[in-house]
């Protein structure tokens, strides 16, 4: 299951946190950000262009073929950015990709050469809107992110590797794009239901990918992942039709906040689109091991019977525990969100949602009109939020 970091907030939510009235800075970030959205595949390669001439040394650091890294840290960037007054998102925004970058042998020295490409890529391209108070706003708003990642990096380098190795255990293919991975961490691996984890593979090295977890932790310390082969997906493509048991993998740091509140007994929603049931699954796992009898309402939705690939598990998890629903949703019976909401009522529910990202933005609406609070609705992830948010 394709993820990012993971965020309780919704579309609403996010806005009704930031203050009514943006700070100056925010309002000249934004300002530029609004300039160079149409022509934001040029400034991203005219970002990577200025980075890789005046520091050569950083190109190892990156993938061989750079269409697999698009516009991932740029993107990123803009995204923090765009946030800016939303402190509570953008310091866990950040924080993970502070964490995160250390697979990639990230060093705080990195970050003002990344800083120079940015404005240097916004100087080329926000031609209209750039003057010295906007470059000083922009210079200001790298600073904080910046730093927010190198403390972050730092903290965590006290106490957790920057990788770990993983050996395949089992693989099992479940349909023709679909498979089951188990994997031995060389190390523990410290995470909570419903969190994911970024993922190299030596087929692909420094080509990086998010996949959730689809169990809770277990007492031998294995990881089980989902994996969907997609198109053109060099990483799910290598996983699915090529690894085998034996396989060395390696996983960066556990990410996101989609887990379960055990000091309240609200009901859990759960929809899980495709491989998105995984996490969803490690969720239900979770709710159990804490003896919790609070009720777990789970609909599965894919396109086919055939495509419920897990279906026979969640059928047998529903079978042991008599406070979980699990209901398969196929497109011959409707999309995923109109079945929930033929069902209910949902307001005191808690929501949580994964899975690709139309049918999330479609589920927060539905669930929204339904009555479960933005505040209530969690998923997988900020840039999916902001997209969401900004149609």
């Amino acid at each position: 299951m394709d993820a990012a970091t993971t965020t309780r907030c919704a579309d609403e939510g996010t806005r009704s946190r930031i203050p009514s009235e943006p700070s100056p800075d925010a309002r000249l970030v934004r300002r530029t950000l609004a300039e160079i959205a149409p022509v934001a595949d040029k400034v991203t390669s005219y970002f990577y262009a200025l980075l890789f001439v005046r520091h050569p040394e950083l190109r190892a650091m990156f993938p061989p073929a750079m269409d697999t890294q698009r516009d991932r840290l740029l993107k990123a960037l803009l995204t923090a950015a765009e946030h800016l007054d939303n402190a509570p998102v953008l310091t866990d925004y950040l924080q993970n990709l502070g964490r995160g970058h250390r697979k990639y042998g990230t060093q705080a020295a990195h970050y003002p050469a990344v800083g120079e490409a940015l404005i240097g890529a916004l100087i080329q391209y926000a031609t209209t809107t750039w003057d010295e108070e906007t470059e000083a706003a922009w210079v200001r708003t790298y600073t904080t992110i910046s730093q927010i990642m190198i403390d972050a990096a730092a903290e965590d380098e006290r106490r957790a590797p920057s990788c770990w190795r993983a050996e395949v255990v089992s693989h099992d293919l479940r349909t023709p794009d679909v498979a089951v991975i188990t994997l031995r961490p060389d190390q523990p691996y410290p995470f909570l239901a419903g969190q994911y984890t970024t993922l190299e593979t030596p087929w692909w090295p420094r080509v990086w990918r998010h996949y959730s977890f689809a169990s809770a932790p277990r007492p031998d310390g294995l990881l089980s992942l989902h994996v969907k082969a997609v198109p053109a997906g060099w990483v799910s493509q290598a996983l699915v039709h090529h690894a085998r048991p034996g396989d060395a993998l390696r996983l960066g740091p556990p990410a996101g906040s989609m887990t379960v509140d055990h000091s309240t007994d609200s009901g859990l929603l759960c929809l899980g689109g495709g491989t998105g049931i995984a996490p969803i699954k490690a969720l239900v796992e979770d709710v159990a091991e804490h003896g919790d009898r609070r009720p777990v309402e789970v609909f599965y939705g894919a396109r086919s019977g055939h495509d419920l690939y897990d279906i026979d598990t969640m059928m047998r998890l529903q079978q042991t525990f008599p406070w979980l629903s699990v209901r398969p949703v196929t497109e011959d019976q409707g999309r995923l969100p109109e079945a929930v909401g033929r069902y209910g009522p949902w307001n005191e529910y808690d929501a949580y949602l994964s899975g690709p990202l139309g049918m999330i933005r479609s589920g927060v609406h539905a669930l929204r009109g339904a009555g479960i609070p933005a505040e209530r609705i969690r998923h997988d992830s900020l840039e999916d939020l902001v997209t969401v948010a900004h149609p």
